[in-house]
C-alpha cells in the first residue's frame, strides 16, 4: 500500500469534527450525546475519577480504585426515583473552565465506612452517618474532586476550578419535591449519569454515580476532540513587506543543497498528548503484616515489625495502586531507589485493573 492510499493527519481530524458536529439526533427529542461523546466522557471521567481514587487513598490509609465507568442518559426526576434511600449527594459548582453544576451520589452506609476509616476506625459499616460522619465524608469529596479538576485541567489544557461541595443526605423518597433540593436542573431536563465502581481493599466494593447536565458534558467532549478550537491564531507579522506573500510557521523549508530535507513537523496535538502530564503515583511495597489493634497501640521507637517477604525477594512497584513491575532496593547517592527487574505482563496488568 502506497503512501497515497494512508489518510493525513488533517483529513482525520476533519472526519472526527464532522462527526462530532453533524451526529444525528432522533426528531422531535431533546438533544443528547451521540456515541463519540459519551465514549469521550467515559474516558474524561476514567482519568479523573483515577487521580480521585489516588488522594481518597492517601486520606485513608487503603488502596481505593474507582473504575468501569458506564454512562447512560435520563432526567434528575426518573434517576431519583430510582434510588433506594438514603443517599448522600455531594453538589459541586464549575467556577472556571467549564460552566455547570456536578453531583456525586453514594449510598450512606458505604458513606459511613469511608468517614470511619478517616476518623482512625476499622472501616465499620453503619446503617446512620453523624454529623461528625458528614463532614468527614464532605471533606474526602473535597479532595476527591479537587483532584478530578486538576487531572481535567491537564487534560483540556485550560484551568478547571470548582466551589467547595455541599454534603447534603437524600432520606425521604415519598416527601413531594424532596429529591428536588439535591439538584438545580428541571426535573425533565437530560443529565449524563456516569456510574463507576469504587473498592476500598475489601472494606468496601460500592457504586459512585456521578450527574452532569448533558450542556457540560458536551463541553468537556468539545475540549478534548477539539484542543485546536481553543486556541488563538496567530498574529501575521507586523514587518513582512507588502509584497511577500504571508509566511507560515509551519511550511516546508527548502534544504540547501547536498543536505537531507527533515521531516515535516506534525501539524496539530495529538490527543495522547493531552495525557503526558497527568500525574500518577507510584509506590513501592517492600511488604505488608496484619496486626491487631493492641500490638499497634504497643509499638514504642525501636520495636520491629516483621513483613510478610524475605530480603531476597522483589519489591512491587505499583502505579495509582496498579501493580506493572517488580524490582530491588538500591541505594543512590545516599537515597534508596528501586531498580526494576520485571515488567508485569501486559495481561496481568489488565487483571488487576479489572
Amino acid at each position: 500500500m502506497s503512501e497515497q492510499d494512508f489518510l493525513s493527519q488533517e483529513q482525520v481530524d476533519a472526519l472526527l469534527q464532522r462527526a462530532y458536529a453533524q451526529a444525528p439526533q432522533p426528531e422531535g427529542e431533546m438533544p443528547s450525546l451521540n456515541e463519540m461523546e459519551a465514549d469521550v466522557l467515559g474516558e474524561i471521567g476514567n482519568i479523573s475519577m483515577g487521580s480521585a481514587a489516588t488522594a481518597l487513598s492517601e486520606i485513608l490509609g487503603h488502596k481505593v480504585t474507582i473504575t468501569t465507568p458506564r454512562v447512560e442518559i435520563t432526567t434528575p426526576e426518573d434517576l431519583f426515583s430510582s434510588f433506594q434511600v438514603p443517599y448522600v449527594i455531594v453538589t459541586v459548582e464549575y467556577t472556571g473552565g467549564l460552566v455547570g453544576s456536578n453531583l456525586l451520589i453514594i449510598r450512606v452506609t458505604d458513606a459511613a465506612v469511608i468517614a470511619d476509616l478517616m476518623m482512625g476506625g476499622g472501616g465499620k459499616p453503619a446503617e446512620e452517618l453523624t454529623e461528625i460522619g458528614l463532614s468527614a465524608v464532605a471533606e474526602a469529596m473535597n479532595q476527591m474532586i479537587g483532584s478530578a479538576a486538576t487531572a481535567m485541567s491537564s487534560m483540556f489544557g485550560r484551568a478547571v476550578t470548582i466551589s467547595p461541595p455541599r454534603v447534603a443526605v437524600f432520606r425521604d423518597q415519598e416527601e413531594t419535591g424532596e429529591a428536588r433540593r439535591y439538584y438545580p436542573w428541571a426535573p425533565d431536563d437530560q443529565v449524563a449519569v456516569v456510574h463507576f465502581r469504587l473498592t476500598v481493599n475489601d472494606l468496601l466494593d460500592s457504586e459512585l454515580i456521578q450527574v452532569v447536565p448533558v450542556e457540560v458534558a458536551r463541553q468537556e467532549a468539545e475540549l478534548l476532540l477539539r484542543p485546536a478550537a481553543q486556541e488563538a491564531p496567530p498574529a501575521p507579522p507586523a514587518s513582512a513587506p507588502p509584497d511577500s506573500p504571508p509566511q507560515d510557521p509551519d511550511a516546508a523549508v527548502p534544504a540547501p543543497a547536498g543536505e537531507t530535507e527533515p521531516a515535516a513537523r506534525p501539524a496539530g496535538p495529538r490527543n495522547l498528548d493531552l495525557l503526558l502530564d497527568i500525574p500518577l503515583e507510584v509506590s513501592v511495597i517492600i511488604g505488608r503484616t496484619r496486626r491487631p489493634i493492641r500490638d499497634v497501640l504497643n509499638l514504642v521507637p525501636g520495636s520491629v515489625v516483621e513483613l510478610d517477604k524475605l530480603v531476597e525477594e522483589p519489591v512491587e512497584i505499583l502505579v495509582n495502586g496498579t501493580l506493572v513491575a517488580e524490582g530491588e532496593v538500591v541505594v543512590v547517592n545516599e537515597n534508596f531507589g528501586v531498580r526494576i527487574t520485571k515488567i508485569v505482563d501486559p495481561s496481568e496488568r489488565l487483571k488487576y485493573l479489572r
